[in-house]
């Protein structure tokens, strides 16, 4: 299943929605009118996880194969729209918890940052594990701000993300898949210029709307092999980095068990599994965002982003 978080003029905050094709209905109405479980909000969903799946089950059988906009049930009540009615924001707008990522899970990535700050290549033995902040959360089809006045050099970082459903601690890796709700695309931009003054990942990495995340949610039954995914980034048309989760060093079902060892993962966590090389600081001559731009993040069978770049 596909599922976003999305807006209308009438209903103005974030609500979770079915997308299908190029409609989608929202689950909390389309619940009720079938006597279930009502959820307002998609950390609402994630928290049920189980209970939720199976509303989420009962809406796709109303359906019955059928245009949403068709099943009275859902038309009746005004529940099923367009895509192109809506407004998406980011599938989780506002996560509980920071957002955990990872650093140089790709070797070529790996490589091409210690030469550009003129170090010796080395590959990690274990997952460099760092976080952005909750306000970082941008939507999928956001504008991106950047102030000149906080940072200049604002690069882009196509990214896997996994969205825990199940609880869980010390999960071993056999069944760490077993915890993750879905997936979706994650753009981890950053201010190259911050993180170097500081010499750290974290304030580089959350300045506010700096992780556009989205279109939707892809279910973890609809992709059930993460390492065999398409990565792309384009800027203005121009593809930047383009490689397969094949390559992760540290696979979703590592990093899972690894990092729950000894932590609590918990419904609604968002795990950044790292970007791949082609990144903008590591290029020769060195290539950041600029006002006008136009940036693509697309991973195949889940979606594609489009953030336009803009001064404040």
């Amino acid at each position: 299943m596909k599922l976003a978080s999305f807006s209308t003029p009438d209903l103005p905050h974030a609500r979770p929605g079915l997308v299908q094709q190029d409609e989608i209905v929202d689950v909390d109405l389309a619940a009720r009118a079938l006597n279930l479980h009502p959820y307002e909000h998609m950390q609402d969903l994630l928290d049920a996880c189980e209970q939720g799946m199976q509303v989420l089950q009962a809406i796709v059988s109303k359906a019955a194969g059928r245009r949403l906009r068709d099943v009275k049930t859902f038309s009746d009540i005004g529940a099923a729209y367009a895509l192109s009615e809506v407004q998406l924001d980011a599938p989780i707008p506002r996560p509980r918890k920071n957002i955990m990522c990872l650093g140089l899970n790709y070797a070529d990535h790996a490589r091409e940052s210690a030469e550009a700050r003129g170090r010796q290549p080395t590959i990690l033995k274990a997952p460099l594990f760092f976080t952005k902040a909750p306000t970082t959360i941008n939507t999928p089809y956001g504008t991106l701000f950047i102030d000149p006045t906080v940072s200049t050099e604002i690069d882009w970082e196509a990214e896997l993300a996994v969205i825990i459903g199940k609880p869980g601690k010390n999960i071993r890796e056999e069944d760490a898949l077993s915890h993750v709700f879905g997936y979706t695309v994650l753009n981890d931009v950053s201010a190259r210029d911050i993180q170097s003054r500081h010499t750290q990942f974290f304030k580089g990495k959350s300045i506010d709307g700096y992780c556009p995340m989205g279109p939707w949610i892809i279910t973890a039954d609809e992709i059930p092999d993460p390492q065999k995914l398409k990565l792309y980034l384009r800027v203005n048309g121009i593809t930047k980095q383009e490689d397969s989760t094949a390559n992760m060093l540290f696979d979703v079902r590592s990093i899972i068990t690894i990092l729950s060892q000894g932590m609590t993962l918990e419904a609604g966590d968002i795990i950044a599994t790292g970007t791949p090389s082609g990144v903008g600081f590591a290029r020769n001559p060195p290539e950041y965002l600029k006002a006008g731009d136009v940036m693509e993040t697309e991973i195949e069978g889940i979606g594609v982003m489009r953030n336009t770049v803009a001064l404040i």
